[in-house]
């Protein structure tokens, strides 16, 4: 069991812990982006599904950046 929190598996912790933040982050984001949208009125549901997507991508690329730093800080040896 401690063979799996050794340094070798970095990328491995680094994929699941991205995974895991990927949710919560993307809905964090959508929230403000929302929110942002209807100061300049009510926005319909194209517009909110472009903000679904731009939210998504904002998460992904946040989540595997601050992932990958994380652990390899985690696991310098």
């Amino acid at each position: 069991m401690e063979s799996l929190f050794s340094a070798e598996y970095k990328y491995i912790w680094a994929t699941a812990l991205a995974v895991a933040l990927l949710w919560p982050v993307r809905n964090l984001l959508f929230t403000l982006y929302v929110r942002r949208a209807m100061k300049h009125g009510e926005p319909d549901s194209e517009e909110l599904s472009r903000l679904r997507r731009r939210a998504g991508a904002t998460a992904l690329l946040l989540c595997f950046v601050f992932a990958f730093l994380y652990t390899g800080q985690l696991f310098q040896p």
